[in-house]
């Protein structure tokens, strides 16, 4: 069963999900899933080709945005920027939805979002961005 936050309007996130989820993702709205774990991270996560396919199938669009735990980048962040400048519906997943969610949380500032404004609504569903705030203000 998979754990969606919603962190604003376009973007949602969650744990790890099995391929059978990807039509519910899409009947709920979302055009765009963006993996954040990479690949082979656990032997029990389905395969970036898996994935690819069970989102085609139902008519979405698989993006891998992989780092390791700890590992975010700009260069993540402004990847992440460019899908949200596209308007779509986007759900990220990682091994917990915290990757996820911090590197949604970088696209937004570098697009020149309120820090405040994302503190809470990460806050919100769960998730801690306050080191993506102080690590995107010291670049």
């Amino acid at each position: 069963m998979m754990n969606i936050k919603q962190l604003d309007e376009q973007v949602s996130v969650s744990d790890q999900f099995s391929c059978e989820a990807m039509s519910e993702l899409a009947a709920s709205g979302v055009q765009v899933i963006v993996c954040n774990r990479p690949e082979g991270e656990t032997e029990d996560q389905p395969s970036y080709a898996e994935m690819e396919k069970a989102a085609a199938d139902a008519g979405l669009e698989f993006v891998a945005i992989p780092f390791a735990r700890g590992r975010m980048t700009e260069a993540h962040c402004r990847q992440f920027a460019e899908l949200l400048d596209g308007g779509r519906r986007i759900h990220a997943f990682c091994r917990t939805g915290n990757r996820s969610c911090n590197v949604w949380a970088g696209a937004r500032l570098l697009a020149g979002a309120d820090g405040k404004k994302l503190l809470e609504s990460a806050g919100g569903a769960g998730f801690d961005i306050s080191g993506v705030l102080v690590s995107m203000k010291s670049q």
